[in-house]
């Protein structure tokens, strides 16, 4: 270890406290210490100090303060720091903290003396920090455990004990306690006793006997003297004893007696006593007798005009002096007289010659010191009662069938009413008795059992004693609420229209009981027998009394009731009435069907019925339906009666085919139609024997042996196990011999025979059931058949107009049997033997036959036929013509196409279609028309039905209903009968105003002032548009005033509240609805009145009779009424009286005046008239009213005046001052105004409040001078006429002046100013911005000669008068100094600088045609055709004179003008130039689709591009499969030239894979492509394959036969025939498309080429597509047969006769001495391997195509009158050809044709399949075509001589390339995968042709020669 020492002088180190002091808490006067420790270096330097609030206490590193006082508390701070040094000190705090221990500062004395009851404190307060807590203990028990609730601790007074009890008194103890210690106190509660005393002696009392005597005794001791009262020696009451009766002992001690009696007199002695001692007082009580009236009055009731005598007499106690005696009415002591009227005799009151004014209460009273006594009685004066008041009538809220009525009770005389009497007038009727009792004691009833809808009058009047008083006033008339009506509508019957619906017809209910205006009718209806609600239907015309309930359940029975209804509700609903909906179909098919097969044509059905709910209807029985699986169309329906009594029921279904496949299924029906069918069951009729065998035919026919062929049967009804073949000599059954074949052999060689010998021969198939029908036929051995022979002999008869029956004798049968007949027909033919036959019928040959019936004719269409017969060889040649029939007419098989609708209007439509052809009239053309059928879709009204005579295409149909859908259809029509309707074409007329108005509408016053309107929208079948709100109109009932419109927008809009109406005041309301065309009509008017309210003050209330004491006050109902006046009130006071103290008096509603009597004279009163309505009173009239009797009219207002700056253009303020009134207040004031210079006085304003001095003059006229004068009335009359005014003039009015016109210039016109500031280009005028003006008189011409030249300024014109100035006029624009240039630009060139821009340039016009300086230039330009829609402007500023027009559209011509401009205008525009911008690519083709898909193939077709921006030159498809086959993806491109080829045939798919197909355009570039998956198989819902494919062949032809498939989801719509040649091994069309019912096709030989096998199959096509593809036939050759020149001995002679000729020849030759040239021509392209590609031009045809393969669907016919034939040569398509003249050597190669070739496109068939060549004459087996046909023979081609034209050649071709507007041809594409090429041979058309003088589209005619063979 080492120890370094440091220079430890040379550190310093900043003080630093190690220890600080600690918050310390000390009890005051112990000392306190506070340490600190510090650090520093140097440490003798460190020095400590101690300070508190800044100020130093000490230093040190202890702090001691001895006795700390609460003063001494607070915060202490160290610091620590060097004496020496400037280092900041080190600081640290503690808080001293100095508490005290509890002081008392109130305490209780030693001992405390309390007394009973009372309350007392015992002080006990203190101090100390923190203050101490006081705590009280009794006998050292807190007093918290003690829960006295006496005991009562505040920290302000100490411990109080209230109401001290002698329990209380003991040691309390106060502790006051903090956390410095504790003190305490104490002191002793001592309880004392203090003897009784009285504080009130009781004194003598004296007491009326009854009243109630009270001693009072109250005394004073603790503990509380117990008081007890003695009558003399007997106890009377104690304290807590029982009560006495009578007497009462209080809680002060006193003594109480009530009622006091005579008995209780004497002394009475009060004693209190306690624990100290007792004392007592004595009182005495002195008991009077009570004075009291012994005979007092009694009531008296007398009768008018009779004496009344009251008694009364008094007895009293002797020692008490009776006063006297007092008579009093009211309140006022009665005056008598002696001898007078009313007089009092002996203390009896009599009253003579009484009168109303002596009723009244008379009070006899004495009065004395034993008690008063008085006693009262009524005296009543009865008369006759008065009429009851204010009678007033209203309508009972919750009775409409009742009046209230309510009346002022009336004096009744003093006599009690017994009742009153009503009387009522209905209808204005005689009055009679209603009521004859009304109850005397009410004032209001209601009268009940009234009409409703009536008006009704009442009168009352009140019956007392006396009798019967007068009637009161009648009531106003009122007319009753309407009320619902209380009878049902009458008649009520139901029938059921169909069978979801039931009409319901009625009549209204009686007249008598409709209780009101009838509104409509509500009809409900439910279900009959069954609960559940009711629909409802509100039919809210009155005059509707039927109605169709719709939507109803099916034969169902219904609860229909009908009840009317009125403005106040709806009626008591009919009696229920039932019916029945009509029967519907059943909706639930039998149930727990059985379908069995009983044999092999018949099905058992087993079966219950289907749920009896769910039949609809009465069963009528069901129907057993029954389809083969393959053939869902051909359904057999077998209909079985219902048999009721079986739950189980039964059926056959015969007949139907054997072994095969059914579905069985069965509905049940009713009388409207069938229900739905049971889910179908598959099963298979039984096995049965098999039908007859196909085609048996012979081949091989030799002297000993014969080959037999056959085809399955047709109906095989099995499954064929077998084949029965037996052979006998004819005739000889003994030399029979048979043969049992396996099912798979279908022919048989025969050996063994005898030659020349005729053999029957018989073939029956076998199943499982046994051997079939036998089919036979005859054959001599060594004898071939032959062809037949053509019948003969043809007869036409029994002709209509789609069959004939044609009659012919057989021809010879070929040496075999017939087997079947062929008609041909020539349709339309009239004398050309040139026009094409076709198949038209052919009918299986029967035994004998020799007539026929041709069907399927067109009606209306010549026809010639002929005929051939079949048999197992071929046909014969066809027979002679028949003669020239024509069909009979009939209607029209087809509708007109195409129907569309143009410019329909509000009522009408036209429409358009394509007429038929001539060749569908199927009638004279002069016969047929059009008709159309025009319906409403909602079924709202008939339909119309237009017919239009002639071809014509289009017609207006009027008369229809604006903004309404309609559904039209349209039929030909000859004069047979209509074709079939065509399929509707919806339609909508236009938009008008709407033809209805809204319905129910209602109307509700919501209050005085405001009506509810709610409606519901007009009928959707008339709003005829969209309705965009709907207008209220309303008017008050009667007025002449165009009614108020308020405006509801919106169609949903059903309600308005019309508010700021009249109160109490009908008023008509009306609703229309609006279009964008106009307001419809209104609805009908409804009448509402408004809700009461109070009325306003009535009016024109004068005081014509004015006395001293009485005035007469006459008055008019308000103006306001606001509705039934029910009475008024007049109230009148001093005028100096408070202002609450009236009079008030209330008159009936028919009161118009009113006497008011006992008035002080010559006093002002203050009258107030209210009137009064149903709702509470009204607004007040106050008038003044001085009660003297000299009174004269006023004085008129005096000191008229106008002030100046009271006038204005068409008011002035009028002052005046208010003239004498003649005591008699001034009522109104009137004024009447002149118009100067020569108007009539006229009253402006009258009624104009008295109060006032000044009124407002309105309605005047500007500039107009007036004078004026005022008229006062008061009671008296009308004052004279004031003074008139000084004349004064309105002011002149600023309006703007109107043209001029004297009406509107409001004013003396002082002239005109003109506004007119320059013009930037292109701005426009603004209220700002003006730079001049010049003002001018009345002047029309003002120049301005400062303006600037070459500017444009704007100017605008007012007028002005004194007043001020118009508005402005409309500104007009000037140019100053120039015009607008008057030529257009120049040398105007346009061109085309990119696909989207053109270049504009051009020069300027000359400069003297520029007409000032040249701002700029517009150029307009737009697409060529489409200016309104495409022009647009460009401005471009000098000196540019060029422009670049951009954003243009691709390849579209464009033209522009341009204007050159100045500041005064446009010039005139330039011809237009135009330009084409250039090409760009194009849009992607505009639609992507597939059709006649299959396995392998697929049509590709696309639309052109919606924007081609250029020249179309082609499509590129591109298809590959999504993913890999076998391995290999590959990627096939097809280039299509020219545009109008669209589709694409593609033939080398693989089923099943799924490819991406893309399509794209091209111009200068490709476009974008459009893309579309397919997966290459038939689409769901195709047909399936056909079956049973076979192949017969015949000499000249073969027949394909097939069997239906499935049809899929759709019928088959016909059927495509495709092969496929042994050397190619693709499929190809071979014939399409054959109608759906074909199920064989016979084709030439001649359309094959020999030595190729073929295949074929059939496919089926429905709407969905192509179907899949039947299985392949078997492979077939064409045989030639053997002609005379194959014999050796023809072609012996051929070469001598050939060698002859070269012997010839060679002579000729040597004599001429040279040889003959051949002139070289070049050949032509041969077909080269390519890559995957193949280029389509469709400009000429398709380019490759196999030299192997001659695809001929024709024969030609060049040369066809040599009897040469063309042999099959490969397709013009892959050839192309030269203008080149071609030599005529034979080199082995194929050679191209230079001649041009004539064709004529010829209209074909789908069905004939013969060769026009064997119609000619020519033989069949011709020389040169057997070696022509012969592919060994022949390997060139040999050029057509010049000169030569071919014979009938159909087709015309030019060189290389087509004519544009050529048809396009079909084409396919096949590429070979095995091959690696692409085969593009050029397809035939959709249509197989039965022509051979027809070659095919695309198909070129060859020149043929023979030179190979020679």
């Amino acid at each position: 270890y080492h120890l370094s020492m440091a220079d430890l002088e040379s550190e310093v180190d900043a003080p630093d406290i190690v220890i600080g002091p600690k918050d310390t808490t000390v009890v005051a006067g112990t000392k306190a210490i506070l340490e600190c420790i510090a650090n520093a270096r140097d440490v003798d330097s460190l020095l400590i100090v101690w300070k508190r609030d800044g100020h130093h206490l000490a230093t040190g590193r202890r702090l001691l303060i001895p006795a700390p006082a609460s003063s001494d508390g607070g915060e202490y701070v160290c610091e620590a720091l060097l004496g020496n040094n400037t280092s900041k000190a080190a600081e640290a705090r503690a808080r001293l903290t100095v508490i005290e221990p509890p002081s008392l500062t109130a305490q209780p004395q030693w001992k405390i003396y309390a007394q009973i009851d009372k309350n007392v404190e015992i002080p006990c307060l203190a101090t100390g920090v923190p203050p101490p807590r006081i705590e009280w203990y009794k006998d050292a028990v807190p007093l918290s455990k003690l829960a006295n609730p006496r005991y009562k601790i505040s920290s302000a007074t100490g411990l109080t004990v209230r109401r001290v009890q002698p329990g209380d008194g003991g040691i309390f103890q106060c502790f006051a306690r903090n956390v410095a210690g504790e003190t305490q106190a104490h002191t002793q509660l001592l309880v004392s006793n203090v003897p009784p005393n009285f504080a009130v002696r009781p004194s003598d009392k004296t007491v009326t006997e009854g009243n109630t005597a009270l001693f009072i005794c109250q005394t004073s001791g603790a503990p509380k003297p117990a008081v007890t009262w003695r009558k003399g020696n007997m106890y009377v009451l104690a304290s807590g004893s029982v009560q006495v009766p009578r007497f009462k002992l209080l809680q002060s001690g006193s003594l109480q007696v009530q009622p006091v009696t005579f008995q209780d007199s004497g002394e009475y002695t009060c004693i209190a006593s306690n624990s100290e001692r007792s004392i007592n007082a004595t009182a005495k009580l002195t008991v009077w007798s009570r004075t009291v009236i012994s005979v007092p009055p009694s009531d008296l009731r007398v009768i008018k005009g009779t004496t009344a005598f009251l008694a009364c007499n008094a007895t009293h106690d002797p020692r008490v002096n009776v006063r006297y005696e007092l008579w009093e009415r009211g309140n006022a002591p009665i005056l008598t007289s002696s001898g007078g009227r009313v007089s009092v005799r002996q203390g009896s009151l009599t009253i003579g010659q009484t009168w109303s004014g002596d009723i009244g209460d008379y009070t006899c009273t004495v009065i004395s010191q034993a008690g008063n006594d008085s006693h009262s009685a009524r005296l009543e004066v009865i008369e006759l009662p008065h009429s009851p008041r204010s009678l007033a009538a209203r309508l009972n809220d919750s009775d409409s069938r009742s009046v209230l009525l309510s009346w002022l009770r009336p004096f009744d005389g003093n006599s009690p009413l017994l009742y009153y009497l009503l009387e009522l007038s209905e209808n204005n009727s005689p009055w009679k008795v209603y009521l004859s009792e009304v109850d005397p004691t009410v004032t209001n009833i209601s009268v009940g059992g009234l009409t409703p809808a009536r008006t009704y009058q009442f009168r009352l009047c009140a019956v007392n004693h006396v009798g019967r008083g007068q009637y009161s006033a009648e009531t106003q008339r009122l007319m009753l609420r309407e009320e619902a009506p209380s009878a049902p509508p009458k008649n009520i019957v139901a029938s059921g229209r169909t069978n979801q619906s039931i009409m319901v017809q009625w009549q209204p209910p009686p007249e008598l009981q409709l209780n009101g205006v009838l509104r409509g009718y509500m009809l409900r209806y439910r279900l009959a027998g069954l609960p559940g609600d009711y629909q409802e239907k509100n039919i809210s015309s009155p005059e509707t009394n039927y109605c169709l309930l719709k939507e109803l359940i099916i034969w169902t029975q219904y609860q229909i009731q009908v009840a009317a209804y009125t403005g106040a509700g709806l009626g008591v609903y009919s009696s229920p009435v039932t019916e029945y909906t009509l029967q519907g179909v059943p909706t639930a098919p039998p149930q727990e069907v059985e379908v069995v097969a009983i044999n092999s044509t018949t099905l058992r059905f087993t079966w219950n019925p289907p749920p009896q709910q769910f039949i609809n209807g009465i069963n009528q029985g069901y129907k057993l339906l029954v389809w083969p699986e393959r053939a869902p169309e051909d359904v057999i329906v077998v209909t079985i009666t219902p048999d009721y009594p079986s739950s189980r029921h039964t059926g056959l279904v015969s007949g139907l085919r054997k072994f095969t496949w059914y579905f069985g299924s069965i509905l049940c029906f009713t009388t409207p139609g069938d229900g739905p069918r049971s889910p179908p069951t598959m099963l298979q009729t039984h096995e049965d024997t098999p039908g007859p065998v196909r085609h048996l035919s012979f081949t091989k026919i030799l002297d000993t042996s014969v080959q037999v062929s056959w085809a399955e049967p047709e109906e095989k009804n099995g499954i064929i196990t077998g084949y029965m073949l037996w052979w006998e000599v004819s005739g000889v059954q003994s030399r029979r011999e048979e043969r049992a074949l396996s099912n798979s052999t279908l022919q048989y060689q025969l050996t063994g025979l005898t030659s020349t010998t005729t053999y029957r021969l018989k073939v029956a198939a076998l199943t499982a059931a046994g051997r079939g029908v036998v089919t036979s036929s005859n054959i001599s051995t060594g004898v071939p058949p032959e062809l037949p022979g053509a019948p003969s002999n043809l007869v036409i008869s029994n002709i209509s107009p789609r069959t004939v029956t044609l009659r012919f004798r057989p021809g010879p049968d070929g040496k075999t049997a017939i087997s079947r007949w062929l008609v041909e027909g020539q349709v339309g033919a009239g004398d050309g033997a040139e026009d094409a036959w076709r198949l038209v019928y052919q009918l299986d040959n029967q035994a004998g036959a020799d007539s026929l019936e041709i069907p399927n004719l067109t009606p209306f269409t010549q026809y010639r036929f002929r005929m051939q017969q079949v048999n197992i060889v071929g046909s014969s040649p066809p027979s002679s013509p028949s003669r020239l029939i024509q069909t009979l007419q009939a209607a029209p098989d087809t509708h007109p196409s195409n129907l569309t609708v143009l410019s329909p209007t509000q009522t009408g439509l036209c429409f358009r279609w394509k007429p038929l052809p001539e060749s569908e009239y199927n009638g004279s053309p002069e016969t047929v028309g059009y008709r159309l059928r025009v319906r409403r879709t909602d079924g709202l009204a008939e339909d119309r039905t237009v017919e239009v005579e002639g071809v014509a295409g289009e017609v207006t149909v009027e008369g229809l209903d604006p903004w309404t859908h309609y559904r039209t259809r349209i039929q030909a029509y000859n004069s047979i009968g209509p074709g079939p309707w065509s399929d509707a074409v919806s339609a909508r007329t236009a938009e008008s105003v709407p033809s209805g108005s809204p319905v129910n509408v209602t109307a509700d016053a919501v209050s005085s002032s405001k009506i509810l309107l709610t409606w519901s929208p007009v009928p959707l079948a008339r709003r005829n548009g969209a309705i965009l709100g709907y207008k209220v109109l309303y008017s008050e009932k009667e007025s002449e005033r165009p009614p108020s419109v308020l405006l509801a927008e919106g169609e949903r809009n059903a309600s308005l509240l019309v508010g700021a109406l009249r109160k109490y005041t009908i008023y008509a309301l009306q609703v229309l609805a609006y279009t964008r065309m106009g307001d419809g009509p209104p609805s009908s008017p409804m009448l509402l009145r408004t809700k009461e309210d109070v009325p306003g003050p009535p009016v024109r209330v004068v005081f014509p009779e004015v006395r001293l004491s009485s005035a007469r006050v006459v008055w008019e109902p308000p103006a306001n009424p606001n509705g039934i006046i029910l009475g008024y009130q007049i109230a009148y006071r001093l005028e100096r009286r408070d202002s609450q103290q009236w009079t008030t008096v209330e008159v009936g509603s028919n009161g118009r005046q009113f006497t008011v009597t006992g008035l002080t004279p010559e006093q002002t009163y203050v009258f107030r008239l209210v009137a009064r309505t149903a709702v509470g009173w009204g607004q007040e009239h106050v008038a003044l009213v001085v009660t003297t009797e000299r009174r004269e009219r006023p004085q008129p207002p005096r000191k008229l005046s106008v002030p100046q700056d009271g006038v204005e253009a068409r008011r002035l303020r009028l002052h005046w001052v208010t003239g004498s009134s003649g005591s008699s207040p001034v009522r109104y004031l009137t004024v009447q105004i002149k118009e100067l210079p020569d108007g009539d006085w006229i009253t402006n304003t009258a009624d104009i409040p008295h109060n006032l001095t000044a009124w407002t003059i309105e309605r005047l006229k500007p500039f107009t001078s007036y004078r004026l004068r005022m008229v006062a009335t008061n009671d008296i009359g009308s004052s004279v006429l004031s003074k008139e005014t000084d004349a004064v003039t309105t002011l002149q009015d600023g309006e703007t002046p109107d043209n001029g016109s004297a009406e509107r210039i409001n004013g003396l016109l002082t002239g005109y100013r003109l506004y007119y500031r320059e013009l930037p280009f292109n701005s426009s005028f603004s209220a700002d911005g003006v730079q001049g003006s010049k003002s001018a008189g009345l002047l029309f011409g003002v120049p301005f000669p400062e303006l600037k030249k070459f500017k444009r300024y704007q100017i605008a014109m007012t007028s002005y008068n004194i007043v001020g100035e118009s508005p402005p006029s409309e500104p007009v624009e000037v140019s100053v100094g120039e015009a607008a240039p008057s030529v257009a630009p120049q040398s105007i060139r346009v061109s085309a600088v990119s696909p989207s821009s053109l270049e504009v340039s051009w020069d300027t016009p000359p400069l003297e045609t520029q007409n000032g300086l040249i701002q700029g230039y517009k150029v307009h330009y737009w697409q060529k055709n489409k200016q309104n829609q495409t022009e647009k402007v460009k401005v471009i500023f000098v000196p540019d004179t060029r422009m670049h027009l951009s954003n243009l559209s691709s390849y579209t011509p464009y033209l522009v003008t341009l204007t050159a401009f100045n500041t005064a205008g446009d010039g005139p525009p330039s011809d237009p130039r135009g330009a084409q911008t250039l090409q760009s690519a194009p849009s992607q083709p505009s639609y992507l689709s597939f059709s006649e898909v299959t396995g392998g193939s697929v049509n590709v077709s696309w639309g052109a591009p919606l924007a081609p921006n250029g020249l179309l030159e082609g499509y590129r498809v591109i298809y590959q499969p999504t993913a890999p086959v076998q391995g290999v993806s590959k990627v096939v491109t097809v280039d299509v030239k020219g545009s109008w080829q669209r589709w694409l045939k593609v033939r080398d798919l693989l089923k099943g894979a799924t490819y991406l197909f893309r399509v794209q355009a091209l111009t200068v570039s490709y476009g974008p492509p459009i893309s579309a998956n397919l997966t290459a198989e038939p689409v769901q819902g195709a047909p399936g394959s056909p079956t049973e494919i076979s192949i017969t062949k015949a000499s000249s032809a073969l027949t394909i036969h097939w069997a239906e498939g499935d049809s899929g989801a759709a019928p088959i719509s016909g059927y495509v025939i495709e092969s496929r040649p042994s050397d190619e091994g693709v499929w190809d069309s071979f014939i399409r498309l054959l109608s759906p019912s074909t199920r064989s096709v016979s084709v030439p030989l001649e359309r094959l080429r020999p030595g190729i096998s073929y295949e074929f199959r059939v496919i089926a096509v429905n709407r969905f597509g192509f179907g899949h593809p039947s299985t392949p036939s078997a492979a077939l050759a064409a045989l030639s047969e053997r002609p005379f020149y194959e014999e050796w001995w023809f072609l012996l002679v051929m070469a001598l006769v050939g060698l002859i000729l070269i012997l010839i020849l060679v002579f000729t030759l040597l004599l001429h001495g040279h040889s003959s040239k051949y002139k070289a021509c070049g050949t032509g392209k041969h077909m080269s391997s390519v890559e995957e590609s193949v280029t389509l031009d469709n400009g000429g045809f398709t380019t490759l195509e196999l030299n192997s393969r001659a695809l001929t669907n024709t024969k030609n016919t060049f040369l066809k009158k040599n009897g040469t034939r063309s042999p099959p040569r490969p397709s013009p398509g892959g050839l192309h050809y030269s203008d080149e003249d071609i030599c005529n050597n034979y080199n082995g190669a194929v050679l191209t044709e230079s001649t041009t070739l004539t064709e004529k496109p010829t209209e074909v068939s789908e069905s004939e399949m013969t060769d026009s060549d064997y119609e000619d004459e020519q033989p069949k087996h011709s020389f040169v075509n057997h070696y022509m046909s012969d592919p060994t023979y022949y390997n060139s081609w040999k050029r057509q001589p010049k000169g030569l034209k071919p014979l009938g050649s159909p087709f015309s071709y030019e060189e290389c390339a087509a004519a544009a507007d050529s048809e396009p041809y079909y084409q396919t594409v096949v590429t070979q995968h095995n091959a690696g090429g692409v085969y593009t041979p050029t397809g035939q058309p959709a249509l197989a042709h039965a022509n051979p003088n027809t070659n095919p589209p695309g198909s070129r005619t060859p020149v043929t020669g023979f030179s190979s063979f020679v």
